[in-house]
Order: structure tokens, then C-alpha cells, then sequence
């Protein structure tokens, strides 16, 4: 067996940190500095394959020669792509937009690694309940939802907005598990490795 391998997450999430955790890789973290704004008329996939992509290329520049794991997570109804809530007042808006509806979640991944550069996207489907009106302010001013994208978190109090979903849940937590598995072994990192742990 050869040394562990050691990723770094480009990332702020505790969500992708618990994630990553999870998997009980080795991981360092560091917070890209890229200007997230939205390109007028760019698709949901193409901006978070775009975000992630210059998210993890900022932080490779910084550290060549290591891999690192960036992600870019939007949510989108029909045409109109919904970031983080800058106000508990925008969260409400976006949280009366999906109420009753299907949305989808993007995320894009990028990983930049000594032998090349992977990026993709993932797409899940989620289906709203119907809520009454007066409880999306009390869900919104629980403030759960400020720094997520769509103004909601499927895995915490938010789970009781979700009638149902159609892909991968992790891609709707931030990272989509197994896709970046899948993006590793196009890099040479095997899936019996990954679960050594090991180049």
C-alpha cells in the first residue's frame, strides 16, 4: 500500500467537509477567492461547471502538484437559477417559489489532479410538499437555509420540505459522492483504492 492520498477541498462547506469525512479520506482545506456571479443566459450546468472549475484551478495554483476537489452548487426552477439567499427576506421568496413544485439541483465538480483535470455535473430532481403559508417564515427565519443555494438544507429541519427527490441525495447535500468517485478513477485513483485510502 502506498501513502494515503491526500486531497484538499476547495471549499467553505461544512457540508462537503462532512461529506469527504465521511469516506474517511485524508483532506486539507482551502477557501477559493473567485467571484461566483452568475453569467446572464448560462445554463445551471454550464455556470456550476464553470464555478467549480475556476474554484479548484484557483486553488491548484496556489498548491501544483496535489489534487483538489472543488464544487459549485445551484438550484433551478425551469430557466430562473436560484444562488444563496442574501436575506432572510430573499430566502422566503425563493422557499414560496418551490413550495408545492419540482426544482432540480445542480452541482458541478471539478478535480485537478498531477495527471489531468476532470470537471462534471450532476443534476437530482426534488419535489416539494405543498406547505402551509405560515410555516415557510418560521423555516426560513430558522436561518438553516442563508448560506444554501434555493435557501433550504435537505439533510437538517429543511428534510420536511421534501416530498420526494430523483437522483443522488448527496448531490443535494453539496457533493455528489459517487460521481467524483467516478471522476478519480478517470485519473488513475481506483475504486479499490479509494476505499484504501490509497494512491
Amino acid at each position: 500500500m502506498g501513502r494515503p492520498l491526500e486531497l484538499i477541498l476547495a471549499s467553505g462547506s461544512p457540508r462537503r467537509r462532512e461529506l469527504l469525512s465521511s469516506l474517511g479520506w485524508t483532506f486539507s482545506v482551502l477557501v477559493p477567492s473567485v467571484d461566483e456571479s452568475l453569467i446572464p443566459g448560462e445554463s445551471p450546468e454550464k455556470a456550476v461547471k464553470r464555478l467549480s472549475r475556476e474554484k479548484a484551478e484557483s486553488v491548484a495554483k496556489e498548491c501544483p502538484g496535489r489534487w483538489v476537489v472543488a464544487a459549485d452548487t445551484v438550484v433551478a426552477l425551469g430557466d430562473r437559477i436560484l444562488g444563496k439567499p442574501s436575506s432572510r427576506e430573499e430566502a422566503l421568496e425563493m422557499l414560496t417559489l418551490l413550495n408545492g413544485r419540482t426544482h432540480s439541483v445542480f452541482t458541478g465538480v471539478t478535480v485537478v489532479s498531477p495527471w489531468g483535470t476532470e470537471t462534471a455535473a450532476e443534476r437530482t430532481d426534488v419535489v416539494f410538499r405543498e406547505l402551509p403559508e405560515d410555516a415557510l417564515p418560521v423555516y426560513a427565519e430558522s436561518g438553516e437555509g442563508d448560506d444554501k443555494a434555493g435557501a433550504y438544507a435537505i439533510q437538517g429541519i429543511g428534510s420536511l420540505l421534501v416530498d420526494s427527490i430523483r437522483g443522488d441525495y448527496f448531490n443535494v447535500v453539496g457533493l455528489p459522492l459517487c460521481r467524483l468517485s467516478r471522476m478519480l478513477e478517470c485519473l488513475g485513483f481506483s475504486l479499490a483504492d479509494q476505499w484504501r485510502k490509497t494512491p
